[in-house]
Parts: C-alpha cells; structure tokens; sequence
C-alpha cells in the first residue's frame, strides 16, 4: 500500500487548501455578486492602486533619466509624419510654384510632378496608416507590463522589485483565478443555454423590434462584453473544438446565423439569411461587426457594406478599451488564440467603456456605402477613434487596383480639367 510521506502530505493539504480559497473567492466575490448585480467595490479601488503605481512609475523613470542623463521615451504621437490635409491639386501647384517657370494651370505634363508622388509614396511607406493599426498601441507611461517605447533605457532597483512583484500577482494569483473564472464560465454558458433550450419562449426575450448591432472591434470579448449587459443573435462561421462546442450550445438557447466556410463568400445567401432573421420579430437583434477583423483600438477602418443594405434598423455601438491596465487587442497575424488568452489574463485588468449611441436608418438619398460611413463616423466621433476609410483587410491582402486608378484619374483630371478651363477661358 503506497503510503505518503510527511512532506507530501504537506504540498496536497496546502494544495487543497490553495484551491479551496480560491474557488472561495471566486463564488463569495465574483460570481454570486455578479449574478445579483452586487458590487463590493474592490474593483474600483483596484483600479485607483493601480493608476496609483503606474503615476509613480512613470515619475520614477522620469527623475532617475534625468539624474543619471538618460534619453526620456518619445510622447506617442499619432503618426511619424506631420501631414496637413491638402489636395493633390494644390499641393503640385506648390511644387510648381517654387520649381517652374510655367503657369500654374499648364495641362502639360512636368517633370516636377514626380516629386509629389516620390514623396506621397515614401511618407506612406515610413508612416503606413493601415499596417501601424494592426500593431499594439503604444502608451506614453510604462504599464509594468511592457516597455512601451524603445527609447526607454532607465531603470532602478525599486522599479525591478515592484515588476518582479507585478509578475508574481498576475500569475500566481490573478492567471489562476481567472483560468478558474473563464472555466467556470463556460461550464455554466453550456449548460445554461442547454436548459434555456428546453424551456418555451418567454416574451421578456422577444426584442421590441428587429435590428442589427454595429460595432467596432479590437478583441473576441467584444462579442462577452456586450453580451453581458444584453441579448444578440450571432453572425459567423462554424468552427470546430471548443469554438464549435460553444456555438453548438449557444444556438439551442436562441436562433443564431451561423455559415459554412463554403457560404460566407456567398453575399447573396449572407444577404438573404440576415434578412430573413431582421424581419421576424420573434428573434433577437443582429450583433455584427462590420471591419472584418480586430483594430488596434486606435481607429474604426472600412466597415463592409453587406450590413447596410438589408434595409433594417442599426444600433451602433462604440467600445473603447482602456491600454493602462492591459492591450485587449487581439493581432491574429501574430498571437495564436491560447497565446493571445495567456497574455489576456496576464495582464492586470480589462477595462473598457461602452456607448450605445441612438438608433440610425438609411436615408432616401443614401446608397449603402454612405450609410456606412456614417454610422462608422458616429462611432468613431463618440469613442474618439480615428475614422479612416482604408478596407481592414489590407491586413492580409495587396491594395486593390481600384485605389491607385483613383488617384490616377485625380492627377488626370487635375491636368484635363485645368486645359478645358482655360479653353472656355
């Protein structure tokens, strides 16, 4: 009979004990307030602490730079390149004006003209607006978690001593509870939605009227967020693993749009399904997330336009996350899901903040394209992201022809234009 000895007796004793505190604190502060909307307020103070530490590390790395005469870290700035918004017009007009002794509105082609397009394209390769929002966003103070510029170069003792502490917190305590957390979550989502599923419909769940969500997206627990403070259909395509174990589960609660990999490229078929689910009153609104892919969290890109032209009511929605406490952003082309989970829960918070912005219908004279923008706008302006019109999925795809035969009829037209106004002339 295998016996144990007294010092391992003594690891699984306090090994048991070790869990048991921990599901304590899971089920007394997390989960049973949550499920009553109680809160006991420690998270707020959390967030004080750590704003606290940060404010005194950024200090601290501030006056011992100085001392020991140290290069400071550069202030984030939006861009490398100072632009200043002008046309392609004026700005050849310019170069013309300092290098020409022809008349500004000559139709004829000019050697000088090259510069322009030289310089437009070596400031978009130095300081390229779609490739930099696929990058994690760089803060001016140091979180603890990251040296957020490469400039950066002091550090003292107490600094290394508080970040050993931080990596301790988060991993010994904060990664384990929150494994603990996230395993419980999706224990009682299955089973949840498996017993909603049998239960018959109620009307607190029917929505008062059929409409899409619109959302910007930088994280997979955009679609949790939300979700938490209300009820969505979902839209994607079917996964396997533990994806598909979810979706599976999920859909017996409520109707959700779920494609084959073959159909996502249909548009008609994606069209045609959304509709149909828009139009029956019975089921919940449309969560969509119209980008296509995760933004650094700095700016809303193109947003497709297959959403708008279904004719239904939008809601948007703008969610800005907080990068103090941890980058909730999620770049695919680089961190696999597990890794990008690890780093999710190795960080100390995820903080966030949600605006539903006022219900918005397509105008008569709008086609679905203007409709977009301007909803992209709306959430944009309200969550102080940087509007740009660029497709998200240059993230992995050349830029279309189309864009460079825009600015070729612009220069065209800026010649040809010029030539019949001096005919009429």
């Amino acid at each position: 009979m295998f016996l144990l000895l007294p010092f391992d007796s003594l690891v699984v004793n306090l090994l048991g004990i070790s869990l048991t505190v921990l599901f304590t604190l899971l089920l007394v502060f997390i989960i049973v307030p949550a499920i009553f909307g109680v809160s006991f307020g420690i998270r707020r103070i959390y967030m004080k602490t750590l704003l606290k530490i940060f404010r005194w590390a950024t200090l601290r790395i501030e006056r011992g730079a100085k001392e020991k005469n140290h290069p400071l870290y550069k202030p984030y700035v939006n861009g490398i390149i100072a632009k200043e918004p002008t046309s392609l017009e004026e700005e050849i007009k310019e170069i013309r004006r300092s290098g020409s002794s022809k008349a500004l509105d000559t139709p004829e082609f000019e050697l000088s003209d090259i510069f322009y397009f030289c310089r437009k394209g070596i400031e978009t390769i130095m300081d390229d607006e779609v490739t930099k929002r696929f990058s994690a966003e760089e803060l001016e103070s140091w979180n603890l978690l990251s040296r957020t510029n490469y400039n950066f170069q002091y550090i003292s003792l107490r600094l290394t001593v508080l970040w050993g502490l931080g990596v301790l917190i988060r991993y010994c305590f904060l990664l384990p509870l929150r494994i603990a957390l996230a395993f419980t979550g999706i224990s009682l989502l299955v089973v949840g939605t498996t017993v909603v599923g049998y239960l018959p419909n109620g009307r607190e769940n029917r929505p008062q009227n059929g409409g899409i969500c619109v959302a910007n997206h930088t994280s997979p627990i955009d679609v949790i967020i939300l979700a938490s403070d209300g009820y969505y259909a979902m839209v994607g395509q079917i996964h396997g693993g533990l994806m598909g174990v979810i979706q599976r589960a999920v859909v017996k609660a409520c109707p959700h749009v779920w494609f084959e990999r073959s159909e996502v490229k249909d548009r008609h078929l994606v069209a045609k399904r959304l509709t149909e689910h828009v139009q029956d009153k019975s089921k919940l609104p449309i969560l969509i997330f119209p980008e296509g892919t995760c933004i650094n969290n700095t700016s809303v890109m193109m947003f497709k336009k297959g959403s708008f032209e279904i004719g239904a009511t939008v809601y948007p929605v703008a969610i800005k996350y907080d990068p103090q406490f941890g980058d909730a952003f999620w770049n695919s082309s680089k961190y696999g899901m597990v890794t990008y989970l690890l780093r999710m829960m190795t960080s100390w918070a995820i903080v966030c903040s949600v605006w539903y912005l006022p219900p918005m219908t397509r105008q008569p004279e709008e086609d679905a394209v203007q409709f977009a923008n301007r909803v992209k706008s709306a959430i944009a302006r309200q969550g102080g992201l940087v509007d740009l019109l660029w497709d998200g999925g240059l993230k992995r795809e050349k830029v279309k022809d189309t864009f460079k035969e825009e600015q070729q009829k612009l220069y065209s037209k800026t010649i040809v234009g010029n030539h019949e106004d001096r005919s009429r002339s």
